[in-house]
């Protein structure tokens, strides 16, 4: 999969067993492949350009997962391993109110070039049934992840999922798309540690601007698109001078959105626990700061951030899991998170051409 942090294409070879219906997985080879610049600049363009220049996108980036991901298995040495691929594609567009939403990566391309099944465009199943679309990993949570109350995911935006008989999830915010792009404004690809944060100041009018943003007043189901984040929250960050004190701003609001979030579904008395998982959970300023402020409120809410490569593929392997629900005609996507009118088995499958 690619996320919108555009870091590169996340590949994991996961072992997935279920007994008795319970699920467990294990990663077995795992690499985050950085997009050369021409690939990662076409990725970050693909919304505004012409028809004909995207379809050519679409096709070419189909054709690099395809590549990479035998590039991948001649690595790790993977040959006649492989059952299936599972391929979520970069998100170019989702507009869930006009049922729309598209991953981009040819399906059909990445078939030619491994000779595999491949289970691609994740999504539209979803969005057909009137739901958001988004956040599709919950089933993960719910089937692998179920020990935990919250399992929130900061990538390239933040998302949370609460474990409870009826599973709920939602996206909360941006998280590391602003992070990440603050850094590469001041010549480094991210804030390592969150170190650049740590020295900056809060700046109290910036926070109220950012929120008191539309989206946050909205209930769920709700998902937000990368097109919020460069239309209504970047323009906000970026023209401070003080990059340091933009970046200090913008944890603090992540730490409070994600507080505000979760507060409706934290029990008093309990012990309750909170997995931290995607690229935002290597940055200690933030993790430490969502730690402290989770100390307040009816109980204190731990933190588990698991070891690093469930943090850095969680996501892959939930696209896994996905894919495997839907090669065996299962649900993998719940309309209790998404809305939509009824769960259901999404994903394309493209199925390798016969010798």
């Amino acid at each position: 999969m690619s996320g919108s942090s555009l870091d590169g294409l996340d590949i994991a070879f996961t072992q997935l067993t279920e007994i008795s219906g319970k699920w467990s997985y294990e990663i077995l080879a795992a690499e985050c492949i950085p997009y050369p610049e021409p690939i990662a600049s076409a990725l970050k363009s693909a919304a505004t350009v012409s028809v004909p220049e995207f379809l050519k996108l679409h096709t070419s980036y189909g054709h690099y997962v395809g590549e990479q991901v035998n590039h991948f298995i001649r690595r790790h040495e993977l040959q006649h391993k492989v059952h299936f691929i599972a391929s979520h594609g970069h998100t170019v567009w989702h507009e869930p109110a006009a049922r729309t939403t598209c991953q981009i990566g040819d399906g059909s391309a990445i078939a030619a070039w491994t000779l595999l099944p491949v289970v691609s465009d994740l999504r539209n199943m979803d969005i057909a049934l009137a739901g958001q679309g988004a956040p599709i990993v919950p089933i993960a949570d719910k089937m692998l992840f179920a020990d935990y109350d919250f399992c929130l995911n900061l990538g390239g935006i933040a998302n949370v999922t609460v474990n409870k008989e009826e599973t709920l999830a939602f996206d909360i915010c941006p998280a590391n798309q602003i992070l990440d792009t603050l850094a590469k404004s001041m010549g480094k690809a991210f804030d390592e540690g969150g170190q650049i944060a740590a020295t900056g100041q809060l700046n109290s009018e910036l926070l109220q601007q950012l929120d008191t943003l539309a989206y946050y007043k909205e209930s769920g189901p709700k998902s937000l698109d990368n097109g919020f984040v460069h239309r209504e929250v970047l323009p906000l960050l970026l023209p401070l001078e003080n990059k340091a004190e933009a970046m200090h701003t913008a944890v603090t609001h992540i730490v409070q959105q994600v507080q505000k979030a979760i507060a409706p579904y934290r029990v008093a008395g309990s012990e309750q626990q909170m997995l931290v998982t995607g690229g935002g959970a290597f940055n200690a300023f933030l993790t430490d700061s969502l730690q402290f402020a989770l100390q307040n409120g009816p109980n204190e809410l731990k933190v588990v951030i698991p070891e690093p490569q469930t943090v850095a593929y969680k996501e892959a392997v939930a696209m896994a899991l996905i894919g495997a629900l839907r090669w065996r005609e299962e649900y993998n996507v719940l309309h209790s998170v998404t809305g939509a009118t009824r769960s259901s088995s999404g994903g394309a499958m493209w199925l390798p051409p016969l010798d």
